[in-house]
């Protein structure tokens, strides 16, 4: 059965693993990469609940609010983002916030949604300093060159651990992570290089290689709308032999033309396919995390929804947690989250086109989960 094309690029789209824009169509649309990111202003919080997105912290806040500015050293980027500290006698210990793919705000800002607002709000009230970071070209951080990929964005999170061992207010020996989807790929990368670490939190992580990720991904989705099974099988079927392409590529431009060979070379899908196949796609398709997580020794906790169309819980979880035990780690907390999305929201069948209606941000008892977690080996430990 042959796939309509435009369908299959729609498909193909779907190859970012953060949460997409809602559009009139159905279909996902092309993904803004984090390559090639839209400037935004980081957005302030008002001064009344927002009846909408009852989640949004409001001020006044019972904690210490401060924009901070640091570089990275590799790439001598300025980054921008908020410092939130707990107004108690430090050092505190505390966590940085990893987005996913896409070009994404300090507060990871979608549809109105706030989530690192919420989670940094969440986890300064329990006495844990937070940093969340505008991603490159968005907000106050710089943009730098084109043609980056998810080890360029590790750089990133390193200098922003590095920033806050530099403050005084912090314990430089209780620093963690927490990391959504891509930024659970990228926690990882940097643990597994620096054992100061005190621990990591993954929140729908890839736990298998990005080729094998985006096929799921595709049959999830689809599902997810309701496609009838035979076009789901069909549009699979496609997917697996585009994602194939390009992990056997050496170049973009041979995964390009390997794609179009597959899709089909017109005006329309040339186009679609060099904006969707760039540096960063190339990277995580080819990347497998169970290497990088065999070498994570400090303390893990991983989570996913059952109803998460964008990181398949039921195949990330247990890879994350057999290369986790493979590699020594005694540290490992892994739980599957029933009826929630890619953005742990409570959702009905985990269609993108549900993040926007609902009126949770982030599950309260999945931030309890993150909190009594982080608070055990942060605060308690």
């Amino acid at each position: 059965m042959k796939l309509h094309s435009s369908l299959l690029l729609a498909v193909l789209a779907a190859c970012r693993t953060s949460a997409p824009s809602v559009e009139p169509n159905p279909e996902p649309g092309p993904p803004v990469t984090r390559a090639d990111p839209q400037p935004t202003e980081s957005p302030q919080p008002s001064a009344a609940v927002d009846p909408e997105h009852p989640q949004t912290p409001v001020p006044p806040f019972p904690y210490l609010v401060e924009e901070v500015t640091y570089t990275n050293p590799t790439s001598g980027l300025t980054l921008a983002g908020t410092l939130t500290i707990p107004e108690a006698a430090g050092p505190h210990p505390a966590v940085l916030l990893i987005s996913g793919s896409g070009a994404q705000d300090r507060d990871s800002t979608l549809l109105g949604h706030r989530p690192f607002a919420v989670i940094a709000d969440d986890l300064t009230r329990r006495d844990i300093a937070v940093l969340r970071v505008d991603d490159r070209g968005v907000g106050g951080s710089e943009r730098g060159p084109a043609g980056v990929t998810s080890e360029d964005f590790a750089t990133d999170v390193e200098a922003g651990v590095a920033y806050l061992r530099t403050r005084a207010e912090i314990d430089p020996g209780r620093v963690a992570l927490v990391g959504h989807s891509e930024g659970g790929m990228i926690a990882p990368m940097v643990a597994a290089k620096d054992p100061k670490l005190a621990g990591i939190v993954l929140l729908a992580g890839p736990g298998v290689p990005g080729k094998q990720l985006l096929v799921s991904q595709a049959r999830a989705l689809l599902q997810a709308k309701g496609m009838p099974e035979g076009m789901v099988e069909a549009a699979v079927e496609q997917q697996e032999q585009t994602m194939t392409a390009v992990d056997e590529a050496e170049t973009v431009e041979q995964a390009r033309e390997g794609v179009l060979d597959v899709v089909g070379d017109n005006e329309m899908t040339r186009k679609a396919v060099e904006a969707q196949i760039i540096p960063w796609t190339l990277y995580f398709v080819k990347h497998d995390p169970a290497p990088t997580l065999e070498r994570v020794q400090c303390p893990v906790l991983a989570l996913g929804g059952t109803l998460d169309t964008q990181v398949v819980a039921s195949e990330n979880l247990p890879a994350i947690e057999s290369a986790l035990r493979k590699g020594g780690n005694e540290d490992v907390t892994i739980q599957t989250l029933e009826g929630l999305n890619h953005l742990f929201q409570p959702a009905q069948t985990g269609d993108p086109d549900e993040y926007q209606g609902s009126k949770v941000t982030f599950d309260e008892a999945s931030l309890e989960l993150i909190g009594d977690w982080l608070s055990a080996r942060l605060l308690e430990g």
